[in-house]
């Protein structure tokens, strides 16, 4: 399904993004992500930054405003293949260079950072341990570390520098259970508040051109008032179902998808037709820091997509069926 491509390639683009806060020179972490929460949604910025993945270096660029014309983004690779991605009220929409075609969602309008509500950091702390570090300067800022390192073998763990005065993110890093750093981020230059040019928010001229692509797909719902017709028989601790949207339609067949997060961490479940005369094996599949796993059950195909451990993916993959009633 072309949006199954598309929210893979959307995965692989977004995964240096962890969050950004506000951290004064005596907060504590918790305090750090309470600040952490409210910035997201409220701070405006814009930068170059530079991801690194084992062998692969990628230069990108993003704008995010938020202002009385609400929160609208823009993300755009400088280097590599033309990738592009643009939020705001009317939803996402993914450039998809391959095939020279936008493809566009209306329902799914969710920021490129992960959520993280106060009310879950009770729960954030018992998957997570938080410290703070020392500080530096990047990009011609002082910065604060603040090192969010996982309990157990499910979910990855972040260190992220935090520019002092505005909080912003500066440079990240991934790390596994073992404290090995699986990927980096660091912005070269940065721009904050009223220094933000929102001419930036524009898509390319090449978007243009492009034909249009709509999902067509029921939109997310935060208030979860109907329960999913397949769920995972095992979540990791502290995983919740924070998306759902579905549709069974007799012309299109069934899909359904679900987002389970611990409050940082974000595991995408989907459950869809699977018209294929062949059942696929089942698999799991790396895409930089990111896996996927996809196996066949009866005339359905569940794909599993995070940025989380390959024993997570596993784990939810293989215990999807049928919700109890």
């Amino acid at each position: 399904m072309r949006f199954r491509a598309a929210t893979l390639m959307l995965v692989a683009m977004q995964v240096f993004l962890a969050a950004q806060a506000s951290a004064g020179p005596h907060d504590t972490p918790r305090q750090m992500l309470e600040r952490m929460t409210a910035a997201m949604s409220q701070m405006s910025y814009q930068g170059t930054f530079v991801y690194v993945q084992g062998d692969v270096v990628d230069t990108m660029r993003i704008t995010h405003v938020s202002d009385e014309a609400g929160v609208r983004e823009h993300l755009v690779a400088v280097s590599g293949p033309p990738r592009e991605v643009i939020r705001d009220s009317d939803g996402m929409r993914w450039v998809l260079a391959g095939d020279e075609s936008v493809f566009e969602d209306s329902g799914f309008n969710r920021s490129f950072f992960p959520e993280l509500p106060i009310d879950q950091h009770d729960q954030t702390e018992r998957s997570y341990s938080m410290k703070r570090g020392g500080s530096g300067r990047i990009a011609g800022h002082q910065a604060q570390n603040l090192k969010v390192l996982p309990r157990d073998e499910f979910r990855y763990g972040y260190s992220l520098w935090l520019e002092q005065h505005s909080g912003l993110l500066l440079k990240w890093e991934l790390i596994d259970h073992d404290r090995d750093v699986l990927a980096k981020l660091m912005f070269t230059d940065v721009r904050l508040g009223s220094e933000v040019d929102k001419g930036e928010l524009k898509p390319a001229s090449r978007l243009k051109k492009f034909k249009t692509v709509e999902s067509e797909l029921p939109s997310g719902r935060q208030n979860l008032k109907s329960k999913p017709r397949w769920q995972p028989a095992d979540l990791p601790p502290g995983f919740e179902l924070t998306v759902h949207r579905a549709y069974d339609r007799q012309d299109e067949g069934i899909y359904e998808h679900m987002v389970y997060s611990d409050g940082l961490a974000a595991v995408s479940v989907y459950i869809e037709s699977n018209p294929s005369e062949t059942e696929p094996t089942s698999e799991v599949r790396k895409i930089g820091t990111t896996h996927a796993f996809t196996r066949s059950a009866g005339d359905l195909l569940i794909t599993v997509v995070g940025d989380v451990p390959a024993v997570t993916i596993k784990m939810i993959g293989d215990g999807v069926k049928t919700a109890a009633p």
